[in-house]
């Protein structure tokens, strides 16, 4: 794996893109939430990372299923049925108005009714998917980008993940936040956050590990991966942690590694694989995670 599949990805060079992208996938997003049952902290709503790009679970629909995916090869939205029903609309520039009716209606042509919460989650000034005339860019350049990022990043993750036997949520991607997220739990209860919202008590539950891709989200407006504990143990902020270009931001109490800083690397797959294992290793050692039984036995 080399460097030429993490390509370049200036927030400068697809803001309008990534803006109107995260509505879009908010929209199917808010499908999901619609029509799968609740999963611990909201699992069932997530997307993944597939070869082509982006894809909800199967959702139900009476005696069908059926899935939605962004297709970041032919630049498409598709959705295909179980009876093999099927029907797609272009990824082009258009508004999020034009991109939420056209979407409904396909969906309804296929026999699918479902409605939906239409205000945006998680950004400032939401404007409901119905009258957003606002966001309409879309470069497929930056849009393949970025998904070609995500098939790497979830490659190092998966086989991150594979070292862990406790609880563990899959590699998926939030659209709420929109990043590709993978989270370690130690199986013990967490404190209440005082003042949490519903949504941020059942997400911190429990202690978590976590680690995350923004693609320019987030607390850097650049692309970034991230690390953090929850609760975060005494001293974990000055935990010695690779690769150097890693930092602690406490603004956001995360660890942040720049993507530009792994990308450059002559082996970007293991740069990333040491600042998730490092991070890791001091959260779970400060925090006294029961490692022995939490982490699969390498003899």
């Amino acid at each position: 794996m080399t460097n030429e599949s993490w390509p370049e990805l200036p927030l400068e060079l697809w803001r309008d893109t990534y803006a109107t992208l995260h509505m879009w996938t908010q929209i199917v997003g808010k499908i999901c939430l619609a029509l799968t049952p609740r999963v611990n902290h909201f699992w069932n709503v997530t997307l993944v990372v597939t070869s082509r790009g982006l894809s909800t679970p199967a959702l139900p629909c009476g005696e069908r299923t059926f899935n939605m995916i962004f297709d970041f090869v032919e630049h498409q939205l598709v959705v295909r049925c179980s009876d093999g029903a099927a029907s797609s609309i272009p990824l082009s520039a258009r508004t999020v108005a034009d991109f939420y009716r056209d979407t409904m209606r396909m969906l309804h042509e296929l026999g699918i009714d479902v409605k939906i919460w239409t205000l945006p989650v998680e950004v400032p000034d939401p404007i409901r998917f119905e009258l957003d005339t606002v966001h309409a860019s879309y470069d497929p350049l930056y849009a393949q980008r970025f998904w070609q990022i995500l098939l790497q990043v979830s490659r190092v993750m998966q086989g991150f993940r594979a070292g862990f036997v406790g609880k563990c949520s899959p590699v998926h991607f939030f659209w709420g936040s929109f990043d590709l997220a993978v989270t370690r739990f130690s199986g013990r209860p967490a404190p209440q956050r005082p003042g949490a919202d519903s949504i941020t008590r059942e997400a911190y539950s429990h202690e978590v590990i976590s680690h995350g891709f923004w693609p320019g989200s987030g607390a850097a407006q650049y692309a970034a991966f991230y690390a953090y504990a929850a609760p975060e143990p005494a001293g974990f902020k000055d935990a010695r942690i690779l690769p150097a270009d890693a930092f602690y931001s406490p603004e956001v109490s995360e660890f942040i590694l720049p993507y530009d800083k792994v990308r450059s690397q002559p082996d970007p797959a293991k740069t990333l694989e040491s600042f998730l294992q490092s991070t890791y290793d001091a959260g779970a050692r400060l925090a006294q995670w029961d490692r022995g039984a939490l982490e699969r036995s390498t003899s």
